[in-house]
C-alpha cells in the first residue's frame, strides 16, 4: 500500500493546487483562530470546491463544540474531521457518531509514557496522528516545526492506521519513515517560506521525498 501523504494548513488555490497536481492524498484546513493558517468558513467553502474528490479534505479542529464543527462540515463538507485538542475518547466517539464522519486524533509524544494513550482511543477513531508535545508556552498545539524522537514508535502495531508529523520536511522525512514505518505522513510548517505562507516547490519536494523513500516491510 502506497504511503498517505497529507499536506496541512493550506490557505490558497496555488498551493492548494500545487498539492493536488503533486499528488497529495489528503489535503488539510486549519479551523482554529490562533493559528497563523486559519481559514474562514468563505476561504474553506472555496478551496473546498477545488478538490473535486483529488484528494481527501480534512477539517483541523482544536476543541471545537457541535454548533463550530456543523459550521465547518457545511462550509468545507470534509471527508475527515482532525481532532488536535484535548479532546477526550468520550468525545472522539461523540463527535464520530453524531456527523458521520472519519474521525482522526491527534496525540502528543515526547516521552515513552505518552504512548500509554493510544489505547485509550484506537477504538474510537479511525486514525490516529502523532505529533510532538508543544512547548508548555505554546498559544496552539501544532505546526511548530518541531519533531519527537521518531525512536519512540519503532516496532508500534495498533489496530488502526496512524500518521507522523512534527517538523517533517523534505530533508528528514526518509529518516523519519525508515524509523517510524509509518503508514502516513503529515506536514504543515515543514513546506512553508514563512509561518502560514505554503511554498508551491516545498510541497512538490516534500511529496517526491515522500514517494522515493525506501521504507522498510
Amino acid at each position: 500500500m502506497a504511503l498517505l501523504v497529507k499536506i496541512c494548513g493550506l490557505s490558497a488555490p496555488d498551493t492548494l493546487d500545487a498539492a493536488l497536481h503533486a499528488g497529495a492524498d489528503m489535503v488539510g484546513f486549519v479551523f482554529f483562530p490562533r493559528s497563523p493558517r486559519n481559514v474562514s468558513f468563505e476561504t474553506a467553502r472555496s478551496l473546498g470546491s477545488r478538490v473535486k474528490g483529488q484528494a481527501r479534505k480534512v477539517a483541523l479542529t482544536v476543541d471545537a463544540d457541535d454548533p463550530l464543527l456543523e459550521k465547518i462540515i457545511e462550509a468545507l463538507k470534509p471527508d475527515m474531521l482532525q481532532l488536535h485538542g484535548h479532546e477526550t475518547p468520550q468525545r472522539v466517539a461523540a463527535i464520530r457518531e453524531s456527523f458521520g464522519l472519519l474521525v482522526m486524533k491527534v496525540l502528543p509524544i515526547e516521552t515513552k509514557a505518552d504512548l500509554a494513550a493510544i489505547q485509550n482511543y484506537t477504538s474510537v477513531a479511525d486514525r490516529l496522528l502523532f505529533d510532538a508535545r508543544p512547548p508548555r508556552e505554546a498559544t496552539r498545539p501544532g505546526g511548530l516545526g518541531k519533531p519527537f524522537d521518531w525512536h519512540l514508535l519503532e516496532d508500534l502495531h495498533l489496530s488502526i492506521p496512524f500518521m507522523l508529523s512534527g517538523g517533517l520536511d523534505a530533508g528528514n522525512v526518509a529518516e523519519a519513515l525508515r524509523i517510524t514505518r509509518a503508514p502516513g505522513v503529515d506536514v504543515s510548517s515543514g513546506v512553508e517560506s514563512a509561518p502560514g505562507v505554503k511554498d508551491v516547490e516545498k510541497i512538490r519536494a516534500f511529496i517526491r521525498a515522500v514517494r522515493s523513500a525506501k521504507v522498510p516491510a
